[in-house]
């Protein structure tokens, strides 16, 4: 096998957001070369565009890798009908050009064998110039991008408390089909801080908010806690609502807690979300997490609790236009906490057992963080969305940025995170 690059880069007299309302979708049948269009979804939920081209018979089948509505990138993978191609991975990208318009940059690889692959390389280098000479030509005929949102309603919420040591406590909303979007909060926050994302699901879908173990009216175990703990406690969950499939959504904390379940559990979940980060310190040295944990215990072993350094926190973790609102909720979350728990937390988000095995990763994975995050920068957040998309190339991974927020951006941008959560839990819970 030899592999081949193709990279083609072009321009379109509309603006970036004009054409990415076209290409972005996926399975809309914008090409010329298309002849006709059909939407599926593997048995793991990820979309699959089936189609056929403009005098041939053939059927060609491609699933979706990776998708970046902020960064206007979508990857995608070959999964049927170019002969002779052992692998086919591509990339389109849409961005703003210097010149004013759009700059369209799609590329390829391509692996083959060596009679094969520069006839495919040739081929798919004229289907991309003629998709971008025909996105130029539409120009005038491109609307903006109309992402469905989740409506949000007050849904009739209740209070569950699982029995067993620790008792867990939880809100849930009423019974739907389809699977059980279940949220983890951060490590500074409480159930309550996914109040928004409850209402925006409930219409659609069950969901239910968990307080981890010591938090909110959750019980801390007997010893202290760790992430097979918190595993196991979401398969309590998962038990007493009668869920055999979830759609896991943390929250920084919560982030690292729902990855290491979905290393464990792959086949339970539909979807998995990942707010503010995701790897915690899993990827940090011992030097480094020690110093971590040392810095953060200082005010407590000085007699202090979380109420005490409160106001701090919510200087870091909020946005720089945050409103009082957004601050007081954050400060309230983080005022609950008692020290036994805030110290319990820290040392178990600071002794994590294992790195993060991205390739067990194997359901459709949505990371989202905010623009002004100070502890999970989109950059970061973005480089380890490839990475997993590199680890798992037959799972679908999208990256988003939730602009004007900072690292709870659930709280501080409900409306933005909602509209993104919704069009995900649409595709997985199909």
């Amino acid at each position: 096998m030899v592999t081949e690059q193709v990279h083609v880069t072009g321009h379109a007299a509309a603006e970036p957001a004009e054409v990415w309302a076209v290409v972005g979708d996926f399975c809309g049948a914008w090409h010329p070369a298309i002849a006709e269009m059909r939407t599926e979804h593997d048995a793991r939920g990820a979309l699959i565009r089936t189609f056929t081209a403009k005098g041939e018979h053939t059927l060609y089948r491609e699933q979706l890798t990776y998708r970046s509505d902020s960064d206007r990138v979508l990857g995608y993978t070959h999964l049927e009908g170019i002969a002779g191609a052992e692998r086919y991975d591509a990339r389109l990208q849409v961005s703003a050009d210097d010149r004013g318009g759009s700059r369209i940059e799609w590329s390829a690889w391509i692996s083959a064998s060596p009679d094969r692959a520069p006839t495919i390389a040739a081929g798919t280098k004229a289907i991309f110039e003629m998709g971008i000479a025909a996105l130029d030509h539409l120009a005038e005929a491109l609307l903006p991008n109309d992402v469905a949102s989740v409506e949000q309603r007050d849904a009739a919420l209740e209070t569950v408390f699982i029995a067993g040591d620790p008792r867990l406590a939880l809100t849930v909303t009423p019974q739907r089909p389809g699977p059980l979007v279940l949220f983890l909060h951060g490590i500074g926050g409480a159930r309550m801080n996914w109040l928004a994302q409850l209402n925006a699901v409930a219409p659609t879908l069950r969901a239910a908010a968990l307080d981890l173990r010591g938090y909110g009216e959750s019980r801390l175990g007997p010893s202290q806690s760790t992430i097979e703990d918190y595993c196991d406690d979401i398969l309590r969950v998962a038990e007493a609502l009668g869920a055999t499939r979830l759609v896991l959504c943390g929250l920084s904390y919560g982030s690292w807690i729902v990855a290491s379940f979905a290393m464990r559990h792959p086949d339970m979940l539909a979807g998995l979300v990942l707010s503010g980060g995701c790897t915690g310190m899993s990827e940090a040295g011992v030097a480094e997490r020690e110093a971590f944990r040392t810095a953060r215990e200082v005010p407590l072993d000085a007699g202090k609790t979380p109420a005490d350094f409160a106001p701090a926190v919510v200087d870091v973790l909020a946005g720089p236009h945050a409103g009082e609102a957004v601050r007081q909720a954050l400060y309230t979350s983080m005022a609950a906490i008692p020290a036994a728990t805030y110290r319990d937390a820290l040392h178990c988000f600071t002794h994590p057992p294992e790195r993060l095995d991205f390739s067990r990763l194997t359901m459709p994975v949505l990371m989202m963080t905010g623009r002004f995050d100070r502890l999970a920068s989109p950059m970061e957040i973005r480089g380890v969305a490839n990475r997993i998309a590199e680890a798992t190339p037959r799972a679908c991974v999208r990256f988003e940025v939730i602009e004007d927020a900072g690292h709870v951006c659930n709280v501080e941008r409900p409306g933005a995170y909602n509209r993104v959560l919704g069009a995900f839990l649409a595709e997985v819970a199909r």
